[in-house]
């Protein structure tokens, strides 16, 4: 069994970014992976098309409680079938079932990466991605619930928690590796966060491998391939996915009271997580 590394985080906050970074590592190429090409939905945790074929049974046939129960064994399957590591996006939080399994079991488990950014600019860019105001973004991130929006078209319901136990779910909660990336270092130290990020996943993680992924996954190319061909992900009711793709952001945008509902709510977090003193 090859097993699986989980790509979790909460919404907006690099996901897709590092997994076009991993697709770009993998491939090698002397030119950018095409963002449309690369079958980032098949590599969705909550994807419904695998879940049916996993399973043999299809989701829609099934309540919300039945598929929990049956996503540990789809990702076993799925792991046991696989002879290379598998990259799954997720953004439900770690959590376990009511007969206290874990929904992403251990044991088909290599390790997981978890994507951390500042909750004061994912409050901005989940606005945007959602099309909700930023004051309504604050209380998604503040309960983690986000009704009535309804999963995306061939998605499984995804379980989220608050920011901040969201965060402690997957880094305090989960019983096997866990390798932190914040978003900011991607940014600001993009050599030394994207190698160690790839030495954790078994990937090549030479200089000139990396730095050529890098290049190839930059914003500017995303939103260059954004604007030729479009993005499958991208919401219909935004302009654009690849929108912005900056760390500190949360300066020019959010008001004096904003930023004290967040930090209200998160500071023990952010804090712990190099986010605080602002």
């Amino acid at each position: 069994m090859s097993g699986i590394v989980w790509l979790a985080s909460w919404p907006k906050s690099g996901n897709t970014w590092v997994r076009i970074f991993i697709a770009n590592l993998l491939g090698g190429d002397q030119s950018p992976a095409e963002i449309n090409s690369v079958d980032l939905s098949r590599q969705r945790a909550n994807n419904i098309q695998m879940f049916d074929d996993a399973a043999g049974v299809e989701a829609s046939d099934l309540s919300e409680e039945e598929i929990d129960r049956f996503r540990p064994s789809v990702f076993r399957h799925l792991a046991e079938n696989s002879r290379e590591t598998l990259f799954f996006k997720v953004h439900d939080a770690y959590t376990l079932l009511p007969d206290g399994e874990p929904v992403f079991p251990a044991d088909a488990t290599t390790g997981a990466v978890y994507i951390l950014r500042n909750p004061l600019d994912v409050a901005i860019s989940f606005a945007h991605y959602s099309a909700r105001s930023v004051d309504r973004s604050i209380e998604v991130l503040a309960s983690g619930y986000c009704d009535p929006r309804k999963p995306a078209i061939g998605m499984l319901t995804q379980r989220l928690l608050p920011w901040s136990e969201h965060v402690l779910s997957w880094c305090d909660g989960a019983p096997f590796p866990v390798h932190l990336v914040r978003y900011e270092d991607l940014h600001e130290r993009p050599l030394e966060a994207f190698s160690a990020l790839a030495r954790f996943c078994g990937l090549p993680s030479d200089a000139a491998s990396v730095d050529r992924a890098i290049r190839h996954s930059s914003f500017e190319t995303l939103q260059a391939q954004e604007r030729e061909r479009g993005f499958v992900e991208k919401p219909e009711v935004v302009s654009a996915f690849f929108r912005e793709g900056r760390a500190n952001a949360w300066r020019g945008v959010l008001s004096d009271s904003q930023v004290a509902l967040i930090v209200g709510r998160h500071a023990p977090v952010m804090r712990r997580f190099g986010y605080l003193p602002l």
